[in-house]
């Protein structure tokens, strides 16, 4: 998938809800939908020019959102370092497994790792 719709996506979810109603329905159809200019001016009724006016503006708006905001940034850097965190918990898990230690420890690893992994998304 190409990297830009991968961007606008992420940014859509993320702030979509600043842009217009016009503004939400081309983004959507354009980007997720994958819809061309022409299509997406035939369907709302609008020149092809309006909806690329339309779709730049938005674009712009979402843009500047995350350079001001960094949501995306900041979302990213903390799934790293969850996902860091869960490797780690892993190995700990595997070394004390091993051992053939303490169970309940493990069971207790085990729990958090799970807790982390849903606060993750899955």
């Amino acid at each position: 998938m190409n990297d830009k719709f991968v961007e606008m996506a992420l940014l859509y979810d993320f702030y979509g809800k600043i842009l217009t109603d016009k503004q939400r329905d081309i983004i959507d159809l354009y980007y997720m939908k994958d819809y061309s200019l022409g299509e997406i001016g035939e369907l709302l009724k609008i020149s092809r020019q309006a909806v690329h006016d339309n779709l730049k503006r938005a674009e712009k708006q979402l843009e500047g959102m995350e350079e001001r905001l960094e949501l995306i940034k900041r979302f990213q850097i903390d799934r790293q370092e969850r996902s860091q965190i869960v490797k780690r918990l892993d190995e700990v898990i595997k070394v004390i497994d091993t051992e053939n230690s303490n169970h309940g420890a493990v069971k207790e690893l085990r729990e958090i790792r799970e807790y982390i992994r849903l606060a993750m998304g899955g």
